[in-house]
C-alpha cells in the first residue's frame, strides 16, 4: 500500500467536502501504521468540521504526542478545545503555536477565539488585528473580530466588520447573517429581515439563518406564524441546533399551539435528561414536572453560556458600618419585576444597608423610572460594558452582595457573575429553579415553593424567608375607576373565572381542567389575558368546541396600563391557577385587587408560587393538592354565592393585616438573611443554608 499516495487522494477528497470518502482513506493509512502523523492530523480536523470536538481533540493529541510542535496541529487543537468551552487551554495550546511562528494568522485567530470565550475582549481584539494586519483578506477573522466588537458593545463598528467582509464577498451567507443579527440589537428591524432572507438566499439550508429570522419575526414583528415556519425550517434542517426544539415549543405555547405537545415534552424531557441542550432553562420551566431536571436543564445551559472565569484578586473580608447590596436587573422601568420592587428599595434600611442599581438594559424615561433612580444610592448603566467590564465596575463599587434579579429571564448578563465581582452572590425572584452556576451562592426562598427535601437540587444555598419569598409593594396604585363588565366585554350576570397569566403557561391538561369546570359550572365564563395574540384566542377556541365548550364562553382580554390592569380584575368572582407553571406576578395582582385565586399545589417552585402567596395572607384553604380536589372547590365556589363572598370579605380584610403586602416587614426579613450571608464570608466561612425566623 502506497502511504503517501492515499495521503494525498484522502487531503483531495478531504477539500472538496467528500468527507465520509477522505474518512475512509485516513482510517485505512491509520489501520496500516496508526503513528501517521498526518492522517491523525487531518482526521481530526475532519471531526472539528463535523462538529464533534470532542472526537478532534482526542485525534490531534494522538498526533501531537508524534509531533508536540507542529503550529498546524496546535491551532487546530486550539480551536478543538475553544468549541468544549475548554477556553485556557485552548488559549495555551494556541500560544504554543505562537512560540513556533509568532505570525502565524491561523494561530492569532485562535488565539482571539480563545480569549474571547475568556471574556478577555481586548486581549481578544489585538489578537484579531494582529492576524488581519497580516492576512487583511480573512473573511473569518474579520467575522470572528466582529463578534468581539459586538460583545465590547460597539455595535456599528462590529457592523463596519461585517460590511466589510461583503463588500469583498456578497456571497458570504455568514457575513449576511452576522449582520442581521447586529443590525437587529440597533433596533434596524426591517434591515436584519432582508439580511438574513439574503444569507437564505445564497444558503437555502442555512438553519441558524433560519432560527435568527423566526425569533426576529416572533419577539420584533409578533409574525406568529412566520416564526413557527421559520423555526419548524431550522429544526428539520439540524435538530441539533442547540436549545432550538425548546425554542419551538415554547413559540407554539404562546399561540396555544397544542399539537404534538405531550410527544414534544417527552422528547425534550428525554434529552434533557441525557446531557444535551435542548431547551434554555427558562422555557423549561413551564413544561417540567421535576426539580431534578430542572437542575440538569440550568447546569448545561450554564455551562455552555456562562463558564466561571478567573479570579485575579480574591475578595478580603472587611468590616463597614453598612453593608452594600448590588441589584443586576434589565427590568429597572415599567416592567413586573420593578412594579413587585419599587417598594423593598425604598423600604431599605439605610442605617444598615446600602444599595446600588447596575441596569442592564438601556435607557428609559417614565415614572417608574424615576421612582427606582430616586430609591438606589446609586444608579449606574452597565449595558454597554461587556461582562469584565461591568464586573470590574461592580468590584469598584465595593459591593458586598450582588444580587440577580434575572436569573435566565430576560436580559440575564450573568457572564458578570462569572468573573465574581462581589464575595457573596445571589439569584432572586426573576428564575424559580436552580441557575446550576458554582458561583452563585444563595437562592432566596420560602419552604413552600422550595421545601428542604428538595434542596439538593439546587447548586445554591438557600436563605429560607418566612411568610413568603414573594415580594410585593403596598404603593401599587389601582386606578379609581373600575370598568362595568360591559366595558370589558363580560356578561353581566355571569360567574367570571379568570386567568391572566402569560399565554405560555397554558398546557392542554391546566384547559382541559378549566372545561371540565366550565361544564359543571352552567353559566359561567373565563376570561383570559390574549398576550396580544390573536392566533392564540383562536386556537383557544377551537380547543373548547371540541371539549363541547361554546367558545363564545372564552373571553379575551389585551393589555392595559398596570394600574388599569388591577382595576378589571376586580370584575372576576375566582382566578384560576395553571400548572406546570402557575401564577406568580399575576397571583399578586388578583389578591391585591381583592379577587380570590384557587390553586393546585404543584410539583416545583414554578408551580407552587401561588400557594405561598395564599399561605401569606392567611388564605389556605385555596391551596388544594390535587387537580380533583381543585376542580371540585372551582365548582363549589362558582355555585355558592354565599361562601365565594365570605372568602372575598376574608381576603379585603387580610390584604393589608397579613405579611404577604407588608413591604417594610419582607424587607426586614430579606435584611436578616443578607446579614447572616455577609457575617458568614466575614468570618471565613462557606456559604450554608439559613433559614431567617419569623418577625416579631
Amino acid at each position: 500500500m502506497d502511504i503517501q499516495a492515499l495521503g494525498r487522494q484522502a487531503v483531495a477528497l478531504h477539500q472538496q467536502g467528500r468527507l465520509e470518502d477522505a474518512e475512509a482513506l485516513y482510517r485505512r493509512i491509520l489501520a496500516t501504521d496508526p503513528r501517521v502523523f498526518a492522517a491523525l492530523y487531518l482526521l481530526g480536523v475532519l471531526h472539528l468540521e463535523r462538529g464533534d470536538a470532542a472526537g478532534a481533540v482526542a485525534l490531534i493529541e494522538r498526533a501531537l504526542a508524534l509531533n508536540p510542535h507542529d503550529p498546524n496541529a496546535l491551532t487546530h487543537h486550539a480551536l478543538a478545545l475553544g468549541a468544549l468551552a475548554r477556553f485556557d487551554e485552548a488559549l495555551r495550546a494556541s500560544e504554543r503555536a505562537l512560540a513556533r511562528n509568532p505570525h502565524f494568522p491561523p494561530a492569532l485567530a485562535a488565539r482571539g477565539a480563545a480569549l474571547l470565550g475568556l471574556d478577555r475582549l481586548e486581549e481578544s481584539l489585538a489578537s484579531y488585528d494582529a492576524a488581519l494586519a497580516i492576512t487583511p483578506g480573512d473573511a473569518q477573522s474579520r467575522m470572528d473580530r466582529a463578534k468581539v466588537l459586538r460583545n465590547m458593545g460597539l455595535r456599528n463598528e462590529s457592523l463596519a466588520d461585517y460590511e466589510a467582509v461583503l463588500t469583498e464577498d456578497a456571497a458570504n451567507a455568514e457575513a449576511w447573517n452576522g449582520r442581521g443579527e447586529i443590525l437587529r440589537q440597533l433596533g434596524r428591524t426591517g434591515e436584519a429581515q432582508d439580511s438574513f432572507a439574503q444569507a437564505l438566499a445564497l444558503h437555502p439550508e442555512y438553519a441558524a439563518a433560519f432560527k435568527n429570522r423566526g425569533d426576529l419575526r416572533w419577539s420584533d414583528l409578533q409574525d406568529h406564524a412566520g416564526a413557527v415556519a421559520d423555526l419548524e425550517q431550522a429544526l428539520a434542517l439540524d435538530p441539533a441546533l442547540p436549545e432550538l426544539r425548546g425554542a419551538l415549543l415554547h413559540l407554539k405555547m404562546f399561540g396555544g399551539d397544542w399539537a404534538d405537545h405531550e410527544a414534544e415534552v417527552a422528547r425534550i424531557n428525554q434529552d434533557v435528561r441525557a446531557g444535551k441542550a435542548v431547551a434554555q432553562p427558562f422555557v423549561f420551566q413551564a413544561i417540567t414536572r421535576s426539580p431534578a431536571d430542572s437542575q440538569i436543564c440550568s447546569r448545561i445551559h450554564g455551562r455552555d453560556h456562562y463558564p466561571p472565569r478567573a479570579i485575579t484578586q480574591p475578595h478580603t473580608p472587611h468590616e463597614r458600618p453598612r453593608i452594600r447590596i448590588g441589584y443586576v436587573s434589565g427590568e429597572f422601568h415599567e416592567q413586573a419585576v420593578s412594579y413587585l420592587m419599587a417598594g423593598l428599595f425604598e423600604c431599605h434600611d439605610r442605617a444598615h444597608f446600602e444599595i446600588v442599581a447596575f441596569n442592564t438594559r438601556g435607557p428609559h424615561t417614565g415614572a417608574m423610572r424615576k421612582r427606582l433612580v430616586s430609591a438606589f444610592d446609586a444608579f449606574i448603566d452597565i449595558d454597554r460594558m461587556s461582562d469584565a467590564e461591568a464586573a470590574a465596575r461592580i468590584r469598584a463599587e465595593g459591593i458586598d452582595i450582588l444580587v440577580t434579579l434575572n436569573g435566565y429571564f430576560g436580559n440575564p448578563r450573568l457572564g458578570i457573575f462569572a468573573h465574581r465581582p462581589a464575595p457573596v452572590q445571589v439569584s432572586y425572584l426573576g428564575f424559580p429553579a436552580t441557575l446550576g452556576l458554582p458561583y452563585i451562592d444563595y437562592v432566596l426562598a420560602d419552604r413552600i415553593v422550595l421545601p428542604e427535601s428538595e434542596a439538593a437540587f439546587y447548586d445554591e444555598k438557600v436563605a429560607w424567608l418566612p411568610d413568603t419569598y414573594w415580594v410585593n409593594d403596598s404603593k401599587r396604585a389601582i386606578a379609581p375607576q373600575t370598568p362595568s363588565r360591559t366595558d370589558c366585554g363580560l356578561p353581566e350576570d355571569a360567574f367570571v373565572f379568570c386567568n391572566f397569566n402569560n399565554t405560555y403557561k397554558l398546557t392542554p391538561d391546566t384547559f382541559a381542567s378549566w372545561m371540565r369546570i366550565l361544564r359543571q359550572a352552567p353559566g359561567s365564563v373565563l376570561w383570559l389575558w390574549d398576550g396580544a395574540n390573536p392566533v392564540f384566542a383562536a386556537h383557544l377556541r377551537r380547543a373548547a368546541a371540541a371539549q363541547d365548550v361554546d367558545p363564545a364562553r372564552l373571553i379575551f382580554a389585551g393589555p392595559v396600563e398596570a394600574s388599569e390592569n388591577l382595576a378589571r380584575l376586580k370584575l372576576a368572582d375566582l382566578a384560576l391557577d395553571s400548572l406546570p407553571y402557575g401564577a406568580h406576578t399575576t397571583a399578586a395582582d388578583v389578591l391585591w385587587a381583592g379577587t380570590p385565586i384557587l390553586t393546585c399545589l404543584g410539583t416545583t417552585w414554578p408551580g407552587r408560587v401561588a400557594a405561598s402567596l395564599l399561605h401569606a395572607i392567611a388564605m389556605p384553604e385555596l391551596v388544594t393538592n390535587t387537580l380533583q380536589d381543585y376542580e371540585a372547590l372551582a365548582v363549589a365556589l362558582a355555585q355558592d354565592p354565599a361562601r365565594l363572598r365570605r372568602l372575598r370579605e376574608k381576603l379585603a380584610a387580610n390584604r393589608l393585616t397579613t405579611p404577604l403586602f407588608d413591604t417594610v416587614r419582607f424587607a426586614r426579613n430579606m435584611e436578616a438573611a443578607y446579614a447572616e450571608m455577609i457575617a458568614r464570608w466575614r468570618r471565613g466561612e462557606a456559604p450554608a443554608h439559613i433559614s431567617v425566623p419569623q418577625s416579631a
